[in-house]
């Protein structure tokens, strides 16, 4: 069965005109087989290596699933639903008595308000067709296709779920200090507040936890007096959450800049969408190398002292190592392993006062992006030989998952 959701057609409108554009939203259930050979082999492995079994798997049906996942996505690109088909996703995979079970939801766009039943057939028919002809090791059972409803805010939080992904922008990649930002550029950038006004950034990392810096909250830790924001702008949040709990790094002492990390918890989880979405958590062999480019974004003053801006900002910054921002004229020696510096020696672009806890991020070379700092301190705000210093997330990594679990 299919799901849309329909805008309703004007009155004058006769039966069969076209309609504002809907969103069709289909989650599909299916099944591979396993050969005999490969179910003794994952057998075998999980008797005597069940952390190797599992990695085993997961990258041999990874492989399979990019194959099949493809011809979808050429399936639909090369039919009559060209121009409706939108993306695919795979949003759950499981193991039962020797199959394995798919779960996918496809998005498609509609302009017709009658025609949901020959819509919902056009779909199993071209997918029934183009997948029979498909031969290879892992065959799909196709007396278990099943479609399933779903509902648009659930089926946009699951179409999301991949980390470090944005929707493009017409600014893409090429940014500077001090630009404005755009609508979802940065979708994992949440706002700290305390009683409503803001005083943090933070880092969507799950879509219950946000990464942050522990000198947050020297002076309230009582999560009743936080709530967490979401969107472009302060004065117009596209989502807002109370605060659940609140951990702060136990060797962090105000006012040392050392654990300056924090974890916050919230009330209830947040829906992905193409405006919210959480970054990558880099693992502790992450490499970030000097010189290379990372963005720090927040809504912190525009210079030192300065006022706060209303839209968010995002500035250029590139890696500076620590043998370098601990020589006498930049840090003389205070960087230490868990600390990182991004900037520039002669000055120009920088975190500022209220961008503290936000996100410093970097993308690998397929454009997802990592999350490789947590802004911390700094000599005033873009001086020159002052860069910003930043929490080394991959420091932390450990830390981050006692804690959370991520």
């Amino acid at each position: 069965m299919l799901f849309f959701q329909n805008i309703p057609p004007s009155r004058s409108l006769p039966e069969f005109k076209i309609a504002p554009e809907s969103l069709h939203y289909v989650i599909l259930h299916f099944q591979y087989h396993l050969t005999l050979s490969q179910v003794i082999i994952f057998i075998y492995l999980f008797l005597y290596s069940e952390k190797f079994e599992h990695y085993v798997f997961f990258m041999i049906l990874s492989n399979c699933l990019i194959r099949r996942m493809w011809v979808i996505n050429e399936t639909f690109h090369g039919s009559r639903l060209r121009r409706q088909y939108v993306k695919s996703h795979v949003v759950q995979v499981s193991r039962a008595k020797g199959k394995v079970i798919i779960h996918t939801v496809l998005k498609f766009k509609s302009y017709y308000t009658n025609t949901s039943a020959k819509f919902r057939d056009k779909i199993e028919t071209i997918l029934r067709q183009k997948l029979k002809g498909e031969t290879g090791s892992l065959c799909i059972d196709y007396s278990s296709f099943r479609f399933s409803d779903i509902a648009m805010p659930m089926a946009e939080n699951l179409l999301h779920t991949c980390c470090g992904h944005r929707k493009i922008t017409r600014s893409g990649n090429k940014i500077a200090g001090g630009m404005d930002a755009e609508e979802g550029e940065w979708p994992w950038q949440a706002s700290l507040q305390q009683k409503n006004v803001h005083r943090c950034g933070a880092t969507l990392i799950s879509n219950s936890w946000l990464l942050t810096a522990a000198h947050c909250f020297v002076k309230a830790r009582d999560p009743k007096q936080w709530n967490v924001s979401f969107g472009l702008l302060l004065s117009d949040p596209q989502i807002q959450r109370s605060v659940k709990d609140i951990i702060v790094h136990e060797n962090y002492h105000y006012p040392s800049h050392n654990n300056d990390i924090a974890v916050v918890r919230l009330s209830s989880p947040v829906l992905y969408t193409s405006n919210i979405r959480r970054a990558c958590l880099p693992e502790t062999s992450y490499p970030f190398p000097p010189n290379s480019d990372v963005v720090v974004t927040g809504w912190g003053t525009l210079q030192s002292d300065g006022t706060s801006p209303n839209i968010l900002q995002k500035g250029l910054v590139k890696i500076i190592d620590n043998k370098t921002c601990n020589r006498r004229v930049v840090y003389d020696g205070a960087i230490t392993p868990g600390m990182l510096c991004a900037g520039f020696l002669e000055g120009s672009v920088d975190a500022c006062q209220g961008d503290s806890g936000g996100p410093l991020v970097g993308a690998d070379n397929k454009g997802t992006w990592f999350l490789a700092g947590i802004v911390s301190w700094g000599d005033e705000c873009a001086l020159p030989n002052k860069p910003g210093v930043y929490t080394r997330v991959t420091h932390y990594r450990e830390w981050i998952m006692s804690k959370t679990g991520l």
